[in-house]
């Protein structure tokens, strides 16, 4: 991996870092349910390939949550930060909470998905959608 990342980020105690050893997609906010209930908003994540992502982890503080087989969450098990998000149909990548990352991240925010679930207070933005069910 190179030496300089492009991107760090952390959760809240600190207890958990990355670091990014190449490129981010731009931010993607996700309407669904589970995220919802994992963010207490809706996860704005952007993503990298797991092999650009170096997680220090010393204190042995990352937990993963699976609701479904398919999908899963990681936090930090002493704050509660929602950290990642890891597709099994896509193991090569995984989601990283936009707002862990240390700014200036350079990255914006292109779309929103799950729109059909987003909850009764919420107003978006003009965004490409996808309400799929």
């Amino acid at each position: 991996m190179p030496e300089t990342p492009d991107a760090r980020g952390r959760c809240l105690c600190g207890g958990i870092t990355y670091v990014v050893h190449g490129g981010l997609r731009d931010v993607v906010d996700c309407h669904c349910e589970r995220c919802r209930r994992f963010t207490g908003h809706h996860m704005a994540a952007t993503s990298a390939a797991v092999a650009d992502l170096e997680v220090v982890d010393a204190d042995d503080l990352l937990r993963w949550f699976f609701p479904v087989p398919e999908a899963g969450y990681g936090f930090c098990s002493r704050c509660g930060s929602s950290l990642f998000w890891r597709s099994t149909g896509d193991p090569a990548r995984w989601s990283i909470g936009a707002g862990t990352l240390e700014p200036p991240t350079g990255l914006r925010t292109v779309e929103a998905w799950w729109t059909s679930q987003a909850s009764d207070y919420l107003t978006r933005p003009d965004l490409p959608e996808r309400a799929t069910e």
